[in-house]
C-alpha cells in the first residue's frame, strides 16, 4: 500500500473542502448570521492541514486499483467528517452521529434527513446542505482532477472508482480534459436551471439551493414541504432538470461535439426515457381512476415524483405516501432502477438492467440452442466479459448488503415497509421512503446504531459498493 500518495490525495481533498467551507461564510455575512464563524474556522483549519499534507511530495508514485479504491473511500469519509463539524460546533445538530447522517446524505446526494423542520436553520447552514449535493453530485475527486491533475495512473483509478456505472470510459484522450468537460456541462446546466427558476419568481437564494439539489440529484429542500409550495411552472422546471441530470453525461458530450447520431444511439438513454414515460402515465392513470379529478393534475405530480425517485433526487410536491398501493409500488420499483450510468443519479442504473436482461435472454437462447454463439451488445458494441462479470458481482454484493441492512435496522421495531424503504432510500441515494420515512417524515426516530448502518449504506451506494468493501477488507492492509 502506497500510504504517501494516499496522504497526498487526502491532503488535496481537505484543502479543497477548506475552500468550499469558506463559501457559506459569504452567505452568513450577507444575512448577518453569527454561525458563519464555524465555517470560517473549519475552512481555515482545512486549508492549513491540507497544505501541510500536500507540501511533502510523494517519493513513490506507484498507484494501483487498491490505492484508488482506498483513496476514494477515505476521501469521502474525511470529507463527511469535516463537513459535519459546522453542524456540531454551532449546535444546529449537536449529536455527531446525526450531523454525520445529515452531511453524508448531502455529499452522497441522498437527501434523507434527521431534521424535523428546516426553515428555522440559518441560511448558511441551508446553503451548506444544498451545496454538499452539488459537490458530491459529480464527485469531489473528479473536481480535483479537473483543476489539479495528479499525473500517472492515479487519475484513471480515482476517476473509475468514483464515477457511477458498470464501466468508466474517457470522453477525451486526457483524463483532465474529460473531467473538465464533465464539470463544464455540469456547471452550465446548473446555471441554466437557476436562471429559469429566477425567471419564475423564485428568490435568488432559493433558486441557487434548488439548482444545487437538482443538479446533484440530492433533494435537500429549504422548506419543510420540499417543492410543494412552489408554482407549477417552477415544479415543471425542476422535473425537466431532474430528468436531464439523470441522463448519462456522455450523451451531452456527443451533442457538444455534434455527434448527434452517436448520442441518440445510446440504448441506456432510450430505455431510461421509456421507463420514465411509462411509469408517469401508469401512476397518473391509477390516481385518476382511484381518486378522481383532473388527469392533467395527476400527470403533473406523477411526472415530478417519478423523475424525483428514478433520478434519486428526493424532492416532493405531494405526500406520495397517501397514493394508492399500485402507484406506490411503481415508485418502490423505480427506487431499485435508478438513473443512467455516468449521471449524477444513484440506484442500480438502467445500464445494469439492460446487461442483466440481455444476459438472461442469451442464457435462455443457449439452453434452447446449445451450439449457438450469442454476443451481448449495447449501443451496437459487444459487451466484454469483464463488464458482465462486474455487473453480476455488483448485484450479489448489492443484495447481500441490502438484506443485512434491513435485518440490522429491524431492531428499532419499525414496520417492515419503513425498514425496507429506509434502506432502499439510503442505499440507492434517494432520500424519502414510505411510512415513517415518507416525504413528510424523517429518519430522526432511528437509533444511533441504525443511523450508522444507513450512513454506510449511503456511502456504499454512492461509491458503487466496492470502494467501501475494499476499505474494510483485512487483505487490503496486508503487505
Amino acid at each position: 500500500m502506497n500510504y504517501s500518495i494516499i496522504r497526498t490525495i487526502l491532503g488535496h481533498v481537505i484543502r479543497f473542502e477548506g475552500a468550499f467551507l469558506l463559501i457559506p461564510v459569504i452567505i452568513a455575512l450577507i444575512y448577518g448570521e453569527s454561525s458563519g464563524i464555524y465555517f470560517a474556522v473549519c475552512g481555515a483549519a482545512c486549508l492549513v492541514v491540507g497544505t501541510l499534507m500536500t507540501h511533502k511530495k510523494s517519493g513513490n508514485r506507484s498507484f494501483f486499483a487498491k490505492e484508488g479504491f482506498v483513496s476514494v473511500s477515505l476521501s469521502w469519509i474525511v470529507l463527511s467528517v469535516i463537513g459535519a463539524l459546522p453542524f456540531v460546533l454551532s449546535g444546529v445538530i449537536p449529536n455527531p452521529v446525526d450531523a454525520m447522517f445529515e452531511i453524508v446524505s448531502g455529499f452522497t446526494t441522498t437527501g434523507a434527513s434527521i431534521l424535523p423542520e428546516v426553515e428555522s436553520l440559518p441560511k448558511c447552514m441551508l446553503f451548506w446542505r444544498s451545496f454538499s449535493h452539488w459537490i458530491g453530485g459529480m464527485g469531489v475527486l473528479v473536481f480535483i482532477l479537473a483543476i489539479l491533475p495528479l499525473g500517472g495512473s492515479s487519475e484513471v483509478y480515482l476517476m473509475s472508482a468514483e464515477s457511477p456505472g458498470p464501466k468508466f470510459g474517457k470522453l477525451l484522450p486526457k483524463l483532465q480534459k474529460s473531467a473538465m468537460t464533465l464539470y463544464g456541462i455540469y456547471l452550465t446546466m446548473t446555471v441554466i436551471e437557476m436562471l429559469l427558476l429566477l425567471a419564475g419568481g423564485m428568490s435568488l437564494f432559493d433558486s441557487i439551493c434548488t439548482a444545487f439539489g437538482t443538479a446533484g440529484t440530492g433533494g435537500f429542500g429549504v422548506y419543510n414541504d420540499s417543492m410543494g409550495s412552489f408554482s407549477p411552472y417552477l415544479q415543471n422546471v425542476v422535473t425537466i432538470f431532474m430528468v436531464l441530470f439523470g441522463i448519462n453525461f456522455n450523451f451531452y458530450f456527443f451533442l457538444l461535439v455534434k455527434e448527434v447520431r452517436e448520442a441518440f444511439a445510446m440504448e441506456e438513454v432510450r430505455w431510461y426515457l421509456i421507463i420514465f414515460a411509462a411509469a408517469t402515465l401508469m401512476i397518473a392513470a391509477n390516481l385518476t381512476i382511484v381518486q378522481g379529478g383532473s388527469p392533467f393534475y395527476y400527470l403533473h405530480h406523477s411526472a415530478f415524483q417519478v423523475a424525483s425517485v428514478m433520478t434519486t433526487t428526493g424532492f416532493a410536491t405531494v405526500d406520495f405516501n397517501l397514493w394508492p398501493n399500485f402507484s406506490r409500488s411503481i415508485l418502490v420499483v423505480l427506487m431499485f432502477i435508478g438513473a443512467c450510468a455516468g449521471s449524477t443519479g444513484g440506484g442500480m442504473k438502467v445500464s445494469r438492467y439492460i446487461i442483466y436482461f440481455k444476459t438472461l435472454r442469451k442464457e435462455l437462447s443457449t439452453l434452447i440452442h446449445p451450439r449457438s454463439v450469442k454476443v451481448i451488445q449495447c449501443d451496437g458494441k459487444a459487451v466484454d466479459h469483464d463488464t458482465i462479470r462486474s455487473a453480476n458481482i455488483y448485484l450479489i454484493a448489492y443484495i447481500f448488503i441490502y438484506m443485512l441492512s434491513v435485518l440490522l435496522i429491524s431492531f428499532d421495531k419499525f414496520d417492515l415497509t419503513t425498514n425496507f424503504t429506509a434502506v432502499a432510500a439510503t442505499f440507492n441515494n434517494i432520500g424519502p421512503g414510505l411510512n415513517v420515512v415518507g416525504p413528510t417524515g424523517n429518519f430522526a426516530g432511528f437509533s444511533m446504531f441504525s443511523k450508522i448502518v444507513l450512513i454506510f449504506d449511503m456511502l456504499a451506494g454512492r461509491l458503487e459498493i466496492f470502494p467501501m468493501l475494499i476499505l474494510l477488507a483485512p487483505g487490503t492492509w496486508k503487505k
